[in-house]
């Protein structure tokens, strides 16, 4: 595997969304359908929406993809693993090598950071939390969602980290957002356990009531490799999801695998529970040759000024590289052939195998982005940091150690 409403205080500039027309159709048959769902425990065929939706869009030019990639190269490095391979959780000792790094903060405690990670103890994935008040130092680690029950979709772990935000700016606070009281979440998983990432994979749907602690919002998968709608590019397993709330729609943007390749898929929803794929996926493909070959997984979207920048994780070309899309409509994407940071790249080795699997953070008090990442190299598994700027330990960061 690979692992809103706007915010008062970040205006939200209007976008070219060349999907409103057709989203209209989409929605309409969705309502329809779940109703259909009640009695046949599934999605129909939607020929009728399939045929209205546009799935090609002119692609954006090289010269707009690098000015749109370019505030995001040039990276300063962390010297160590901020969460480290043995994150040796209390209760959870067993659980090693650290993955799939999601930071994000609750209302009213604007100088805390929150981060949903999870590590492998030999039957599966649980979910994990920490907390920081600098961004650097995480401490507190605990459970936040652990194994599924036995015989269910879940049962070999779940991965938690598709948090419902209150803006999906990039620039804005990563505030988690109460949607009918609750937090929500969409979340990756497995059915058996006793392996690493069996196949075939689920996404599930969860809520919390403190931002903490999760459980299922619904007790069957959101995504089957079942579906009446699961395309051929991912019948043989669904990875991890990323939500997005734009208008009052809800976007999951996943990837999946069809033998030994992974790319990028799109669902819609105006629920969060009832799912409908987008039927000209994979919307970021494998390109033969490319950093992205054989993965283009695990996607990350925000909004930038006029358009949408995705966070992705290639692998080709030796490696696994964090790679990024961009967007004026949030459907149709044009992937920037080169990487923004490539495997390797640290100077202690820290990285020296991968560098994927994206959660990036603007802190307004350094006026710094925070990219942390799975590192994987000379010290293990474990979560990296990358800033747009340098940090040293006596500098001042936010808030108290």
């Amino acid at each position: 595997m690979a692992a809103a409403t706007a915010h008062p205080h970040h205006r939200q500039p209007e976008l070219r969304d060349s999907f409103d027309g057709w989203f209209v159709v989409i929605l309409d048959t969705m309502k329809f359908t779940g109703f259909v769902a009640c009695l046949f425990a599934g999605w129909l065929p939607l020929a009728a929406t399939r045929a209205a939706v546009p799935a090609t869009a002119p692609e954006i030019e090289r010269e707009t993809l690098d000015r749109w990639a370019a505030p995001f190269r040039g990276w300063h490095y962390w010297p160590e693993h901020v969460i480290p391979a043995q994150p040796r959780v209390p209760g959870h000792d067993s659980f090693e090598n650290t993955d799939v790094p999601c930071v994000y903060q609750l209302p009213g405690q604007p100088d805390r950071w929150f981060m949903s990670f999870i590590a492998f103890d030999g039957r599966g994935y649980n979910s994990f939390v920490a907390e920081s008040s600098n961004l650097i130092h995480w401490t507190r680690p605990r459970l936040a969602m652990g194994f599924g029950p036995p015989g269910e979709f879940d049962h070999g772990g779940r991965v938690i980290g598709a948090f419902l935000y209150e803006s999906y700016d990039v620039r804005a606070p990563r505030v988690l957002q109460r949607r009918d009281g609750r937090y929500w979440t969409l979340y990756g998983c497995y059915p058996r356990q006793g392996g690493y990432e069996l196949r075939p994979g689920y996404e599930g749907v969860a809520c919390s009531e403190d931002g903490l602690t999760w459980r299922r919002a619904k007790d069957a998968p959101i995504l089957a490799v079942q579906d009446p709608d699961c395309g051929t590019w991912e019948k043989d397993c669904i990875y991890q999801p990323w939500l997005v709330e734009h208008r009052g729609r809800f976007f999951n943007f996943y990837n999946a695998a069809h033998g030994g390749t992974e790319q990028t898929g799109l669902a819609f929803s105006t629920d969060l529970l009832n799912w409908m794929r987008y039927p000209a996926n994979p919307i970021i493909r494998n390109r033969p040759g490319g950093y992205d070959e054989q993965f283009a997984s695990d996607p990350k979207v925000f909004r930038d000024g006029d358009h949408w920048t995705m966070f992705y994780f290639g692998v080709g070309r030796g490696g696994a590289h964090i790679m990024a899309a961009f967007s004026r409509d949030l459907v149709h994407w044009t992937a920037h052939p080169e990487p923004l940071y490539k495997a390797g790249g640290h100077p202690t080795g820290l990285d020296k195998q991968y560098a994927h699997k994206i959660s990036l953070v603007y802190n307004p008090r350094d006026d710094t982005l925070y990219l942390f990442y799975c590192a994987v190299g000379g010290k293990g598994r474990g979560i990296g940091l990358l800033t747009s700027k340098p940090l040293t330990e006596s500098k001042p960061l936010i808030g108290p150690r």
